[in-house]
Formats: C-alpha cells, structure tokens, sequence
C-alpha cells in the first residue's frame, strides 16, 4: 500500500510542480507521477546533504515540490534544444 500512496502523492505533487513552473510542459499522466516522485527523491537527498533532513527522514510536502520543479526545469532545458539555424 506504500506504493500506491507514494505513486498517488507523486502525481499530485507533478501536477503542482507543472503548475507553478512557467511554460508548456507536453507529460502525461504517467511521467507527471514520476516527475514528483522523483523530485521527492530529489529534495530528500539534497536536504540531507545540506543537513535538514536526518538519513532516512523523507522531504516534506513543500520540499518534493520545489525538488519537482528543479526536476522539471532540468528536463525542459534538455528536452527543449534550439534547432540550429538551417
């Protein structure tokens, strides 16, 4: 059941992510759920190399969020190259 609630609060927290962050992010529903819960992973890891979270402590609500957006940012940048000029 783990799984299932982290899936869950990983959509919502993509959803949130991919409204807060400007511009036209083409995801379905699928990477939009592991958008968020990569970006928990995310905010988890730099929190604890930075020293707010203990080893094993997960990021709060706010923290996969703005660790969503910064997934999200990273991958617009890599997805959305300039064509060169022709």
């Amino acid at each position: 059941m783990q799984y299932v609630w982290m899936v869950i609060v990983g959509f919502v927290v993509g959803l949130i992510a991919r409204a807060l962050l400007p511009g036209d992010q083409k995801l379905g529903l699928i990477m939009t759920a592991v958008l968020g819960i990569v970006g928990s992973f995310v905010a988890g890891f730099l929190g604890q190399a930075i020293g707010w979270y203990q080893a094993g402590e997960g990021a709060g609500f706010i923290g996969s969020v703005v660790g969503a957006i910064l997934v999200l940012f990273i991958y617009a940048k890599l997805v959305n190259k300039p064509s060169p000029p022709a």
